[in-house]
């Protein structure tokens, strides 16, 4: 197992590219298998998530092309194949939207239950209601999703989810594009790259609209055609450098994003005492001094994300007074980081959906452990801010979300190396 060494105490400078959207690659890729043609895919980012994925499609029949760093080209045409490895599928947590894009396509589906980061009991529930709402038969063993038609064949229908959930909204969007009939999807997801994920649908002759909104509708059509598409900047990646500059100090351009969409992090960062400047395609942040307590709670898009929870948190651990941090999506997510920090110096309380976040003058280097993506990332974060020396260990969960994170954070001055243990 890698982990990382970091030497805190370096302020941040310089620029930072962005990449593309993990949470929109791992819905695009899976898309793919719909197509009927080669996707020219750009902006796609080079995380262990996205290897997975082309690995599972390539098992599965597709052929795949690294045309240059950054783009691929996916021809699922001869794909025959239903039930995909289920070994590679259970390295990673998205791998169940091959359950609704081999629905789509074949009209079935035996899919093995996915594995991903461990930071909370995440039902698929809402995948399968979605999935019988259009005319599926749904077969749930402890292991895998068996998925074929109904005696009335599939069919568009209105479903609606009982709770705001993305995974579902994309599975159902996967499965009814190909379906006769409108499918309309009501209590949607709203992130971006569900948006990102229509357009892409769209772009090869699918018939989507009201993405964005909480209400999708999805008009089946025979067949989808090749083309190009490329996938928006990654927000929590963007977000991430913004809190570790935030926590940590500097001024840092942070380039290739989509300012409206970083609306929901940038506005508590300002309000903390950080100086943002959004220009077309970038944000500049300027540390101003010690950063002031707030309170956040989390919410689907376009709230606070829950995937920026543990390095807002980092942010709340190093301010004035006392912060309050409710997380109303992940309840057990401050499991995976809280402790850590606490041997690093913070002061958290947790208190059922809620942190209760004491501000520390400083924090100190320590050895820690990422339980999940997120929680390695803010625990970089704290060493980067702390005192002395810290060890971060599990990187293979950084490494799922975050394109040259080492590369990048050393091009803006700080002291961070990968150790093989």
């Amino acid at each position: 197992m890698a982990k990382y060494e970091i030497k805190g105490g370096n302020t941040l400078h310089g620029e930072v590219l962005i990449s593309g959207a993990k949470n929109a690659a791992v819905a695009i890729l899976p898309a793919a298998v719909l197509v009927a043609g080669v996707c020219r895919v750009e902006n796609v980012p080079d995380i262990s998530d996205v290897r997975i994925l082309l690995n599972i499609l390539e098992d599965m029949g597709a052929v795949i092309t690294k045309e240059e760093p950054g783009t691929v080209l996916i021809d699922c045409t001869n794909i025959k194949c239903t039930n995909p490895n289920p070994e590679l599928v259970r390295k990673m947590r998205a791998s169940y939207y091959l359950m609704g894009a081999l629905l789509g396509r074949f009209g079935e589906a035996n899919v093995a239950l996915p594995g991903g980061c461990n930071f909370a009991s995440r039902p698929i529930d809402q995948h399968l209601k979605g999935f019988r709402g259009l005319g599926a038969e749904v077969e749930e063993t402890e292991e895998y999703v068996n998925l074929k038609p109904s005696e009335d064949g599939l069919h568009g229908n209105r479903i609606s989810l009982d709770v705001v959930s993305v995974g579902a909204t994309v599975n159902i969007m996967l499965a009814a594009v190909l379906i006769p009939g409108q499918t309309v999807i009501e209590n949607a997801a709203r992130e971006p790259h569900i948006v990102d994920l229509a357009n892409f649908l769209n772009t090869m002759g699918a018939r989507i609209s009201g993405a964005g909104t909480n209400t999708i509708k999805i008009r089946g059509v025979e067949a989808l055609h090749g083309g190009t598409y490329g996938i928006i900047p990654d927000q929590i990646e963007a977000g991430t450098y913004l809190a570790a500059v935030a926590a940590a100090g500097g001024n840092v351009l942070v380039k290739n994003v989509i300012p409206k969409h970083m609306e929901c992090i940038t506005t508590k960062l300002q309000e903390m005492g950080a100086k943002i400047t959004d220009y077309d395609d970038c944000i500049r942040i300027v540390s101003q001094g010690r950063l002031h307590s707030t309170t956040v709670k989390t919410h689907p898009y376009p709230g606070f994300p829950t995937d920026m929870q543990a390095q807002i948190c980092i942010c709340m651990a190093l301010a004035s007074g006392v912060s309050r941090l409710t997380e109303s999506v992940y309840e057990t997510r401050f499991f995976g980081y809280c402790e850590e920090l606490q041997d690093m110096g913070a002061d958290i309380l947790i208190n059922g959906k809620t942190a209760i976040v004491t501000g520390r003058e400083s924090l100190h280097g320590a050895e820690v452990y990422a339980r999940d993506l997120r929680a390695g990332a803010a625990l970089i974060i704290a060493g980067l801010a702390a005192r002395g020396t810290t060890w971060v260990h599990n990187a293979h969960y950084v490494e799922r979300g975050y394109e040259n994170i080492i590369q990048k954070l050393t091009n803006l001055g700080a002291d961070i190396v990968r150790l093989e243990d």
